[in-house]
């Protein structure tokens, strides 16, 4: 059997490649959209992919299952969970495919995916037990998707705090206590391949070991462990679970009802100064600064968006861009296409054009308006006045561990639908942990029209400043 398990380190997802080397076949388990990637290292193998699978709709990143559809590949999806959580894209279209349920199996040569229902996390997810038929006949590990993670469980809230759904956060809860106790049955030797790792907002406490074995996970899986009852199991899993990127809700429609299909990665033209100003000056148009936050703040074009291509950009640029928007990157060229890349992942398919840092630098010498953002330390707490006040984006729970008196708490990807609930007459000052949040939310603050200060300081500086 052959086996290649695939990692985003932006997203924290992986994806898995198993194949039958004596038949020259494949199977791909939760890929992502961009599907040349599993395709390509296939073909290294002399391996063909004839199937894919999909362990949930996934909340995070466009699955690439329709993908694969488009190309005549033959696509596995849940069929369980109720009405409201159906592959809609799939039923009755004229692809090639086969709706699984609990205990539903097909091969790929020699190997054997067997289905496991293991709800709690959504209500369709399916676990896949993976068997090596020429070495035997007992399965050799499970994709476990959002089920189980190293060192944590996929949250049961997203449903209700992701996508809107009322009163299902503790009810998913309980159900994943019920999958939880089954997955105590499993044999302890079987590995555990799960769908995400350390990064992830698909947990609250993922480690960064790709694999893990059921055994293990039962000895030292806090959340695992925390299941000594019910009430107890969901006391703890729901507890501290981290604000959602706003992208989420997006992401479960789109793997529902069908993502798009566009052919590929978007196309991006590189821009003239002239037709960067005029950029500048459209409604439904955005600029996304790659840049680093020292560079931005230093000087912009106005209106500009900032999101550092680090292991944030997804979730920023998610976070804060409608899928309607038309995207205009600052980035290098060498960086172009894993941009575009990351945004593609997460269905922005509109970038239309790009500048380097050399052609901005051009566009200011030329006179195109540039602008600003103040910056300053955690000592400026102390001169806060009426008219001002501290904006926390940190998550809600660090905000509840320590935070500055008077704040004002929204975690920076829940920004968005709340700054209507700030004050354009009030000055904001904008820190996080150490300044990373803090410079893409003022950049965002400040496009929409508030007044806004980064603190780009440590926060062990404002517990100084605050105790002095």
């Amino acid at each position: 059997m052959y086996f290649k398990q695939f990692f985003d380190d932006k997203l924290a997802q992986y994806a898995y490649l198993v194949g039958c080397q004596a038949n020259g076949t494949a199977v791909v388990i939760d890929p992502m959209r961009d599907i040349d990637q599993y395709i390509d290292a296939a073909a290294k193998e002399n391996l063909t992919i004839i199937a894919a699978a999909d362990t949930h709709i996934h909340a995070d990143y466009i699955s690439g299952l329709r993908e694969f559809a488009e190309r005549g590949v033959k696509v596995y999806a849940s069929d369980e969970g109720d009405k409201d959580w159906k592959y809609e894209w799939l039923k009755n279209s004229d692809y090639n495919y086969e709706l699984m349920t609990d205990g539903d199996e097909f091969k790929i040569g020699n190997i054997t995916i067997r289905a496991w229902h293991t709800p709690g996390h959504t209500p369709e997810h399916l676990s896949f037990f993976v068997t090596d038929g020429a070495a035997s006949d007992e399965p050799m590990g499970v994709a476990t998707g959002d089920f189980v993670f190293v060192g944590d469980v996929g949250r049961p809230d997203l449903l209700e705090s992701a996508a809107g759904q009322e009163n299902v956060m503790e009810p998913s809860a309980r159900t994943l206590f019920k999958t939880v106790e089954s997955f105590k049955d499993v044999p302890e030797y079987v590995q555990v391949w799960p769908g995400h790792g350390a990064g992830s907002a698909c947990g609250k406490a993922l480690g960064a070991i790709p694999v893990t074995t059921v055994g293990y996970e039962l000895n030292y899986n806090n959340s695992l462990k925390a299941a000594t009852s019910e009430d107890n199991f969901v006391s703890f899993i729901l507890e501290g679970q981290p604000e959602p990127p706003l992208y989420f809700a997006r992401m479960k429609r789109d793997n529902k009802i069908g993502p798009a299909i566009i052919g590929g990665l978007p196309k991006a033209k590189r821009l003239t100064t002239k037709e960067l100003g005029e950029v500048a000056k459209r409604d439904n148009s955005v600029i996304l600064d790659t840049r680093e936050r020292n560079e931005f703040a230093a000087g912009h074009i106005p209106g500009s968006l900032l999101s550092p291509l680090n292991k944030q950009f997804n979730t920023v640029a998610g976070s804060y861009i409608t899928e309607e928007e038309d995207i205009y990157l600052i980035v290098e060229e060498h960086r172009l296409e894993e941009a575009i890349r990351d945004l593609f992942r997460i269905g922005l398919d509109n970038v239309k054009g790009y500048v380097n840092d050399r052609d901005l630098q051009i566009y200011k010498t030329q006179g195109g308006e540039f602008d600003t953002v103040e910056v300053v330390k955690f000592d400026i707490l102390d001169k806060i006045g009426d008219d001002e006040a501290v904006l926390d984006v940190r998550k809600g729970s660090e905000y509840e561990e320590f935070h500055v008196e008077g704040s004002i708490n929204y975690a920076h990807t829940r920004l968005l639908p709340n700054k209507d609930h700030l004050d354009k007459g009030t000055k904001y000052y904008v820190h996080c942990q150490s300044g990373g949040r803090s410079a893409v939310a003022a950049a965002l603050l400040k496009r929409d029209g508030f007044k806004v200060a980064l603190i780009d300081d440590e926060i062990e500086n404002a517990k100084k400043a605050q105790t002095a």
